[in-house]
């Protein structure tokens, strides 16, 4: 069967969560939104395009960064409204210089840090 966008479950924004997970170690690297030009965008370059919802803008991540995601596969879940990107990561994920935004666990109802910033 051909995959097209238009076969995704996007919220009443046109939107829907994407997971990005690093290829080879699992690791759960970032949580973004992508609208269906996203998605077509992401497919047709192999390098993976977010929508901001802040800037209201198409985001390709490491475009200034240089912490490029590189498509590896990109899989859709079983309610179809939610998408992990398998990615190649160069660099940090996290906009805080780490290597996942999920930096931070909560232990005996604390917040603690549990990974530190890329020297």
């Amino acid at each position: 069967m051909d995959f097209h966008p238009s076969r995704l479950v996007f919220d009443a924004n046109g939107l829907l969560p994407v997971i990005a997970q690093e290829d080879g170690t699992g690791m759960v690297l970032m949580l973004a939104w992508m609208n269906a030009e996203a998605v077509a965008r992401t497919l047709e370059t192999g390098r993976v395009t977010y929508w901001s919802r802040s800037r209201k803008s198409f985001w390709v991540k490491g475009e200034t960064s240089g912490h490029v995601q590189e498509l590896v596969e990109l899989r859709i879940d079983c309610d179809r409204d939610c998408l992990l990107a398998v990615v190649r990561q160069t660099g940090p994920a996290c906009h805080t210089n780490r290597k996942s935004c999920f930096y931070t666990a909560v232990k005996d109802g604390k917040e603690i840090e549990i990974m530190a910033p890329v020297a």
